[in-house]
């Protein structure tokens, strides 16, 4: 039973189910729960990620984000291109949708596909528990949009969300509801842990180090054994593993976020061999710098992460701090390398890189440590030629100014820089 008193407060997680692949269904008159549909580029090879499967093929036990060649051959079905611009277009008509029944400060968008609501002012307004305000909206978008959703009812963000991708499933309307005794009651022994939200593979292998598989085997850690694994990371593990989450929409709309690190990730086109690899590296270097410039920070951290295919192998890769902070292209390309050929295995085909800048800080406000053979002026011609690049690009486009590498064969740079979300618009 829901109790919806004054005191507490209630939280909508709503989802929109198989999104991109439910538009390309309905958008050819079809039904996303009886067509076989999927969301990829075959441009890109059988070896290339379906980025949606409708409902119908998941009911055939197909994963979601599986790979083309992975999908059974007796399964018949439509291959649709991404639109990303078609899809980011169905998202904004849904959010319009949202704004009708409910003001903007009460929502808070997590993705193309996913938004948080706070709905405890609409309860009385509309005369509606809970669980009818979830389906309201739901019908409202299903009826304009043919969008189907799932929704995740909890009393704070944290128990909406695992409400939603969990609980929901195993209900036949698809509405999830938690609170703390039933998050205690239900999740405390879910396994596993992965499945909860921001718990992902790395945090389950350092707490299985304690014989920890479950959030109840973390409530009865001792607190200064989670904060010695993972710093004031564990604050957020303690306080989930409990159903606890202080944070509201409203906190999150006020809060004004400051840069800290920057990351750029792509997965390839295809299967790369090893020196290839390094020049899209190169590549997305490249663009992470010009960012960097174009906010004015600088960075003294970087951090690599290599993929590889089929995941034969862990990802390798690593962090290294560097002397001094810095937005030199030739210093921090250089640097990427070092780290790439030192930690990369040379002898597996690659599939996903990610690069990342660490530890920014403003450009104008640091003290820059020069060493004894630092050449300045270099630094400073280096600096004024960023800014014309960015300048350049900002009129004309992404392609009007390219670097050497990116007319290599393998490079990927040119393609991307046509694409909106990483596909074809």
């Amino acid at each position: 039973m829901l109790n919806h008193g004054m005191a507490e407060r209630f939280y909508l997680c709503i989802d929109l189910k198989s999104f991109f692949a439910s538009v390309e269904a309905v958008d050819r008159g079809l039904d996303p729960f009886t067509t076989n549909l999927v969301v990829a580029d075959p441009s890109r090879g059988r070896g290339s990620v379906c980025l949606a499967i409708t409902p119908a093929m998941k009911a055939l036990g197909i994963r979601n984000r599986c790979r083309v060649f992975e999908i059974p051959k007796n399964v018949e079905y439509i291959t649709a291109m991404p639109r990303m611009k078609k899809y980011m277009a169905v998202s904004a008509q849904i959010y319009g949708i949202y704004l009708r029944y409910i003001s903007p400060e009460d929502i808070h968008v997590y993705s193309i596909d996913e938004c948080f609501i706070d709905i405890t002012p609409y309860l009385k307004m509309y005369k509606r528990s809970p669980k009818e305000m979830a389906i309201m909206l739901m019908d409202a978008v299903r009826a304009e949009t043919g969008i189907c959703a799932t929704a995740g009812i909890g009393t704070n963000l944290f128990l909406a969300k695992v409400a939603l991708d969990i609980t929901a499933k195993k209900v036949p309307d698809h509405i999830g509801y938690l609170d703390a005794e039933s998050f205690r009651e239900h999740l405390w022994h879910h396994r596993p842990i992965t499945d909860i939200w921001n718990i992902g593979a790395g945090i389950a292998r350092r707490l299985e180090k304690y014989g920890v598989y479950d959030l109840y085997g973390v409530t009865q850690m001792p607190a200064e054994t989670l904060y010695r694994e993972f710093g004031t990371n564990a604050e957020y593990l303690i306080d989930h593993a409990n159903g606890i989450e202080p944070c509201t929409i409203a906190d999150i709309h006020n809060y004004q976020a400051k840069s800290h690190s920057l990351s750029n990730g792509q997965i390839l086109f295809e299967d790369y061999n090893f020196d290839d690899a390094q020049i899209v590296m190169q590549e997305m270097v490249d663009n992470l710098v010009l960012e960097l410039v174009e906010k004015n920070l600088v960075a003294d951290e970087i951090s690599l992460a290599v993929g590889y295919s089929r995941d034969v192998r862990r990802p390798t890769g690593g962090s290294r701090k560097l002397p001094a902070h810095t937005s030199s292209y030739k210093s921090l390309v250089a640097e990427f390398v070092r780290l790439y050929r030192e930690t990369t295995d040379k002898r597996t085909p690659i599939h996903k890189l990610t690069v990342g800048l660490g530890n920014l800080v403003d450009a104008d406000t640091v003290h820059l440590q020069l060493d004894l053979f630092a050449d300045t002026t270099a630094d400073e011609r280096e600096s004024k030629l960023q800014h014309a690049l960015l300048d350049i690009k900002g009129k004309f486009g992404k392609n009007a100014v390219l670097r050497g590498i990116n007319y290599h064969e393998k490079s990927t740079g040119r393609k991307r820089n046509t694409l909106v979300g990483g596909h074809n618009g």
